[in-house]
């Protein structure tokens, strides 16, 4: 048996770094205390859980996605969470029991057991919001602003929104009176978009044929503002929920282009992304250089339901570590200061380092013995001495001296 390098990790699985690190822990506060003044309250889940808690709602989607082990002590099936939302969906059913709206936030690794195809990574950094306990597109158009804002934060721009809603697809699939098999199929043929395999489809069901008419335009129902006008006459037979979700779409994206005249905002009928547990609005936010969704959401009203209680949810998540690596160059720009200062046993230094460290500043001090400059440590600046007051001097990226150790007659 051929033996591994110590240090090489499992396929998708990474560690960060601290630069990469430093920036990512700044966005991660960043994001939450901007949910904070949302009143969006934090949540931690645990890392593992009963698997068939993990597989509630949105967890039937990600079944082969989770790694899967049995309890030593209880004998039960554990998974590692794939997906924090049905975990949060318990919270807010179970534990806080709540009559009026909860909002909610978290962030925490999960774990997949095959990596996105795009990304490899097995390890995304989830962070995200949810809203309970309000049916209206109001909430929709709360959770989908908070999502822009993060985006802001993270230092994203030219941010596109993709606004789509299961629900039509629901509506139209109640409304032909397809079979399960029926529906999953479809539902596969829709996904990847596969119009001939549509056709036959629809030439081997037993519909009425304006409803086959809808379904083989449904692909077709996407792009700009003029999307909705298309599907009012396209859909102008279906059934009074289509026609409600069209609505709802519609004021959605009127209310979100008043608050954000710039934003790009698209639509796509057949997009049926989370299908399994989404029952309303669904969104993604994407930007030019990434050839995915960098956050998405929607509505799920039923997720609480296995936890005694099926309350109204909206809410959107994200991959914290994406996030970072996009926005690293607005981090860049402005990078925290760091004082280099000298080792000395002198009592008004130490007063002046913990001084600087209560305001915030970050302050490395050398150690007896130690090799690396001030500029090799990434200072930008060094604490000296003039007449007994230390001060801060600001260090030219170019020429950060090597601090030499004062002699030991100096360090008794």
């Amino acid at each position: 048996m051929q033996q591994k390098d110590s240090w090489l990790l499992p396929d998708g699985i990474e560690e960060i770094l601290p630069e990469e690190a430093k920036h990512l822990e700044s966005l991660r506060r960043k994001i939450l205390d901007t949910f904070a003044c949302w009143g969006y309250e934090l949540v931690i889940p645990p890392f593992i859980d009963y698997l068939d808690s993990l597989l509630t709602g949105s967890g039937h989607d990600l079944e082969l996605q989770t790694f899967k082990l049995t309890d030593q002590i209880s004998g039960e099936m554990l998974g590692v969470r794939a997906d924090m939302t049905p975990q949060v969906a318990r919270i807010d059913a179970h534990n806080l029991n709540a009559e009026w709206p909860t909002r909610l936030c978290y962030t925490g690794t999960i774990l997949h057991t095959k990596g996105d195809p795009l990304e490899k990574t097995r390890s995304p950094m989830q962070i995200g919001a949810e809203l309970y306990g309000h049916a209206g597109k109001e909430s929709d158009v709360e959770v989908i602003r908070l999502m822009l804002e993060m985006l802001a934060i993270s230092g994203l721009q030219n941010v596109h929104l993709d606004l789509g809603h299961v629900g039509i697809y629901r509506a139209l699939s109640k409304q032909a009176g397809l079979c399960d098999t029926q529906e999953a199929e479809l539902f596969d043929v829709l996904q990847r978009k596969a119009r001939p395999e549509l056709q036959e489809l629809m030439a081997g069901y037993s519909i009425a044929d304006e409803l086959k008419a809808m379904f083989l335009k449904l692909p077709e129902l996407n792009g700009g503002k003029e999307t909705i006008v298309r599907a009012q006459a396209v859909l102008l037979t279906a059934n009074d929920e289509v026609k409600q979700a069209l609505a709802d779409l519609e004021a959605i994206a009127e209310k979100l282009s008043a608050s954000f005249p710039s934003l790009p905002i698209s639509f796509d009928l057949a997009e049926l992304r989370g299908y399994h547990y989404h029952t309303g609005i669904v969104f993604a936010a994407f930007v030019p250089s990434v050839g995915r969704e960098i956050a998405r959401g929607g509505r799920y009203d039923n997720i609480g339901a296995i936890f005694g209680r099926a309350r109204a949810a909206t809410g959107f998540s994200a991959d914290l570590k994406v996030l970072s690596a996009l926005g690293k160059t607005a981090y860049q720009k402005e990078q925290r200061a760091l004082i280099y200062a000298p080792y000395l046993d002198d009592a008004a230094l130490n007063e002046k380092i913990r001084d600087l460290r209560a305001e915030g500043l970050a302050v490395v001090q050398q150690l007896p013995g130690q090799t690396g400059t001030a500029q090799e440590l990434r200072c930008t600046a060094i604490l000296e001495q003039d007449h007994q007051n230390w001060f801060v001097r600001t260090l030219s990226s170019a020429t950060a001296p090597c601090v030499a150790l004062p002699p030991a007659s100096l360090q008794s």
